[in-house]
């Protein structure tokens, strides 16, 4: 696929020394914000290289922390325009209302476009089928909700929030990671990224996945939400909820979503959600924190990944990888 103009490419890398657009408060002996700082550095810089050389691109976003955090990265690479690219939801139906509340109310304080397809959709037409039963979730319906969207608007890369530090699969992508002509990715024929050098050369039909935030960890996503005053979903702290045991995991009881037996008993519980995903796969955690600095002191000593409540990467070994090959996110 041919490049844009070496012009506006060697443009956009010069404003890469002036990000730091926005009032920072003294860092003087904060180790960790400090390498959040050099990391903002990084994502703002992987920004700028993907508008320089692709022409379509797209932000994946879910109204989850690390999405959130994409965009205010991509605020900061642009400032004072705005970003130029617009959000796509792949919206399964079964998110977190909170989740959708909050993705609407953003998307029209920055004034961005907002595209949503929906699994429904593909649902209706025959192209996937939903599960059913105990562990039934419209999780990996997405890929082709994903794929079709793609093609209908000709993205040729699709920004993502996926971390290196979430799941062993997505250790082994890299910042700009490439997809064939079916979406589907191959682990084993990836591009070397040396020096910060981003390949963006693609063939015809391929397109390009994004992770400007792929060396960040969850505790330097949170620092960064504390350092900007980000606003995220209230499902994040500490709330009241009716929820239920299963597998010795805590789910939310307060839809007809989440499949639940009647031996399942319904209790109110303080809870808070670490990562935001379908309500019937991603389950709570028991927890007190309801501020940021809270949830940052949790986060940092906490002995168990955030993915440990996703049950949909516990069907198999390798449950990721596979879904990726295919082309989810």
């Amino acid at each position: 696929m041919r490049r844009k103009g070496e012009r506006k490419a060697k443009n956009l890398r010069n404003l890469s020394t002036t990000i730091q657009d926005t009032k920072r408060p003294d860092v003087t002996g904060q180790k960790n914000v400090l390498r959040v700082n050099a990391l903002e550095s990084e994502a703002i810089y992987i920004f700028r290289e993907v508008v320089a050389q692709f022409e379509k691109p797209v932000l994946l976003f879910s109204g989850g922390k690390d999405s959130i955090t994409l965009v205010r990265l991509a605020q900061k690479a642009f400032w004072p325009a705005k970003i130029p690219f617009p959000l796509m939801h792949i919206d399964t139906g079964h998110n977190f209302p909170e989740t959708i509340a909050f993705r609407d109310k953003l998307v029209q304080e920055l004034g961005v476009k907002l595209i949503v397809r929906n699994v429904q959709d593909a649902i209706d037409d025959g192209k996937v089928m939903e599960e059913t039963g105990k562990y039934a979730s419209r999780n990996s319906l997405q890929t082709t909700t994903l794929l079709d969207a793609i093609e209908e608007f000709r993205f040729d890369a699709c920004i993502g929030g996926a971390r290196r530090d979430e799941e062993k699969a997505r250790a082994k992508e890299r910042i700009f990671s490439v997809r064939d002509d079916f979406g589907q990715w191959d682990e084993k024929n990836q591009r070397p990224e040396l020096f910060d050098m981003l390949n963006g050369n693609i063939e015809h039909g391929q397109n390009v996945r994004v992770f400007p935030i792929s060396n960040w960890t969850e505790l330097d996503v949170w620092s960064y939400i504390q350092e900007e005053q980000i606003e995220i979903p209230a499902i994040y702290f500490a709330h009241r909820r009716h929820t239920f045991l299963r597998d010795g995991l805590i789910w939310s009881a307060q839809d007809d979503v989440v499949f639940r037996s009647e031996d399942e008993k319904v209790e109110e519980r303080t809870v808070r959600f670490r990562t935001v995903g379908d309500m019937s796969c991603t389950a709570a955690v028991e927890s007190t924190a309801d501020t940021i600095q809270k949830v940052v002191a949790e986060i940092r000593d906490s002995k168990i990944s955030e993915r440990g409540a996703r049950i949909d990467d516990k069907r198999s070994e390798a449950a990721m990888e596979k879904r990726k090959q295919q082309g989810y996110f």
